[in-house]
């Protein structure tokens, strides 16, 4: 199946390189989001073989749909998802390719919280953030998720279909949460997590954890006052 990478980047000079390189040869075309970096990810991504979109609006969801706005029309089936920190594995994507082209799932969730993690990779505040929205989703929508992480593949078509819309730190459990109102057949895998390069523009800061925090509660009780 022709599948794609995006990857939104902020400042990620010293690992966006790393991040593209690791990923598996067989990939038919990798997007880096660039999302006003003052440094110099372009220049890395680009030299790393990487298609580089621009997106002005501050925001990990607002570079998300930037790069699916690029890839419609290319024909591709399969998108994944990935953080450009070099947090994630990114020779473990085919642990979530292969769910959907042999066994036919529709979404795939990269699971830090069941998978291996590099001691203190996974932040409290995080792990109490994905306990709480996974509680909420299962309640209202009676689909267990252990994780809100970033590692992600999802077939292109259904993705449109969800309409996505979040520009902040809401995008992951949108989808999340619509793929489950649309009764998507998803699944979990683990998957391996390591501390990443350079500071977390959300975990490392108490201000960042506090605004990622309360964009995601806003965005499930926005689905449920919907229903």
């Amino acid at each position: 199946m022709k599948i794609a990478v995006i990857i939104p980047a902020y400042n990620e000079e010293q690992s966006i390189a790393k991040v593209i390189e690791d990923i598996p040869k067989e990939i038919t075309e990798i997007v880096v989001v660039n999302n006003c970096s003052s440094d110099g990810t372009v220049k890395a991504a680009e030299n790393a073989g990487a298609t580089v979109l621009h997106e002005s609006v501050m925001g990990y969801g607002a570079a998300c749909l930037n790069g699916i706005d690029y890839l419609q029309g290319k024909d591709f089936e399969i998108v994944v998802f990935l953080d450009g920190d070099y947090s994630d594995y990114p020779n473990e994507l085919n642990l979530l390719v292969e769910p959907i082209e042999k066994e036919n799932y529709d979404f795939v969730l990269g699971s830090r919280v069941l998978g291996n993690r590099e001691k203190g990779a996974l932040p409290l505040q995080s792990r109490i953030g994905s306990l709480i929205a996974g509680f909420l989703i299962k309640i209202f929508w009676k689909v267990k998720y252990t994780d809100l992480g970033p590692f992600r593949a999802i077939k292109f078509d259904k993705l449109l279909q969800l309409n996505m819309k979040d520009k902040w730190f809401g995008w992951t459990v949108e989808m999340q949460i619509k793929a489950a109102k649309n009764k998507y057949n998803i699944l979990e895998v683990p998957v391996s997590y390591r501390k990443r390069i350079g500071k977390s523009k959300v975990t490392g800061t108490i201000k960042g954890s506090v605004m990622a925090s309360l964009i995601i509660l806003k965005t499930i009780f926005v689905q449920i006052f919907r229903d």
